[in-house]
This record gives C-alpha cells, structure tokens and sequence, in this order.
C-alpha cells in the first residue's frame, strides 16, 4: 500500500544571503588575505546535494551583484568535490566509493571568499562528524542495521516530515516495514531518483520504472540518502517510535499526518480524506 509523501517546508529565500557578518555559525577558518572578505550561506535541513550546490551559485550571484565578490566557492566545484568519497562506504561496511549525499551537514556557514570548495566541503563533512557522535546506534545495530542504513532513514524523514513529534513515528514506519518485507512505498524516494520536481505529479511511467529508488516496486530502502539530514531526523532513524504503525498519509490542508497500524482503516482514511475515488 502507498505511503502519500508529506509536504517538506524549506525558507528558500531566507538561505539566499550574503554578508559580511558571521552568526556564530560555522565559521570560516581559512588563513586569508586582506582582500578576501566573509560570506554566508545557509542550507535548510533536507536540502540536498544539488540544491545546496544550486544555492552556492546563488550566493555566488549575491555576493557579486551587492558587493562586488567573486567567490572561489561554485556549484561545479561543489559537485566535483562531493562527487565521490570513501566515507559512505565505511560507514555501509562496504568499501564502496559514492557520493557525500546525506554527510553534507545542513547549517548556516561562513566561509573566505577565497576558500576552495575541498575546504568548505571539509568543514561539513566536521559539522557532520560532530553531530553524529551525539547519536547513540545501540538500538539501530540490534535491528541490524548499518550506520549508512540509519543516514538512509534519516533522510526519509527529512524528506517526508516537517512536525517534529512526526518524525519517530515515520521512523518507526520504516523500521516495520523492512522488518515485514513490505516496499516502504515512499514516493520522495523516486522523486529523488528520477529527479521529479515536487511540484510535478508522479506518473504511471515514474510508478513502473526500474530505478533502484523506486521504493514502490522494491523493497528494502534505496541505496542512497536522499537528502542532508538534520539532528532532529537523525535522531529519529536511530530511535524510531515503539509502535505498530505501518501506514501513514498526510491529512488534507495540514502538514500533519495519519498514522495507523491497519490496513483497512488506512484504506478508509484514504477515502475520507479524498484520496481515492
């Protein structure tokens, strides 16, 4: 049965900033000379790979336009240097090289207008690393998961959930069903896979393609993150709600969502709520 994906709330035009000022965020630390001057980016929890690199341009765009900046930091050099890693494959046990998507910690970042995109990418990868160790996988490893599995989940729910007390419940979604062997049916997972935009609708076609993150017709979950995650959906993955729970649908006009155990009331919550005919 479809999991209906939930609405993600992103400030986009509040990230869109550059200044001379710091936060007391992630601070630059390049050795700069004069002429280099600070500039601010902010990536929302959720954003990912792409878009942070889409948001770079913009800033890049910013900085030049109000300041007279030319940044070193670009989208392509973004991509490049996050294009392949060892890092997800220690963390899968795997040894296998893939992108940074999932480790690029979202936050507001300072950085030198000439700072290398190796070195602003470095200073997430530590924003990530300081998070992590925060998080206790005992109960993830009891249920065999990987810690890559648990970033895998934890992007999910970025994805799918924007309450808050949401995100164990939808954890827990995803903990039962892989524990049953049902597809986890969710459709942020093929958005991301076949790059549908979420103001486009997902086809019939989208519905009966092969990709790996069609998580519709395969189950197990896909093989990568699917977003940068914050605390809050780390946390979740790792401590799922204790609940039966194996279906959820957003309730019409809300950002909240149903969640139940049952089938047919799932099936019955779909109808009242408009979704089937």
């Amino acid at each position: 049965m479809v999991i209906v994906a939930g609405l993600a709330v992103v400030g986009l035009i509040a990230g869109l900033v550059a200044t001379r000022g710091d936060d007391g965020g992630a601070r630059a630390t390049s050795n700069a000379p004069q002429s280099a001057k600070v500039v601010r980016i902010i990536f929302p929890e959720g954003f990912t790979r792409a878009e942070m690199a889409a948001r770079v341009d913009a800033v890049r765009d910013i900085a030049r336009e109000r300041r007279g900046l030319t940044t070193a930091l670009t989208s392509d050099r973004y991509l490049a240097a996050t294009e392949s890693s060892a890092l997800p494959g220690r963390f899968a046990g795997d040894g296998r090289r893939r992108s940074l998507e999932g480790f690029l910690f979202p936050a507001t970042y300072s950085f030198f207008s000439n700072e290398s995109a190796r070195s602003f990418v470095r200073r997430q990868l530590e924003a990530f690393d300081r998070t992590w160790a925060q998080v206790d996988l005992t109960y993830a490893r009891s249920k065999n998961l990987t810690r890559y599995d648990v970033l895998i989940i934890a992007s999910m729910v970025e994805e799918e959930i924007s309450v808050p007390a949401e995100r164990p419940l939808a954890a827990a979604v995803i903990y039962n069903r892989l524990r049953a062997r049902m597809p986890l049916g969710i459709d942020a997972t093929l958005r991301y896979g076949l790059g549908i935009p979420p103001t486009e609708s997902i086809t019939k076609a989208d519905l009966a393609s092969g990709s790996p993150y069609n998580t519709r017709r395969f189950r197990g979950l896909p093989p990568t993150p699917i977003a940068n995650p914050g605390l809050a959906s780390i946390e979740a993955a790792a401590h799922p709600a204790q609940v039966p729970y194996l279906y959820y649908a957003r309730r019409p006009g809300t950002t909240e969502h149903y969640f139940t155990a049952s089938a047919a009331d799932f099936e019955r919550f779909l109808r009242e709520s408009g979704y089937t005919g």
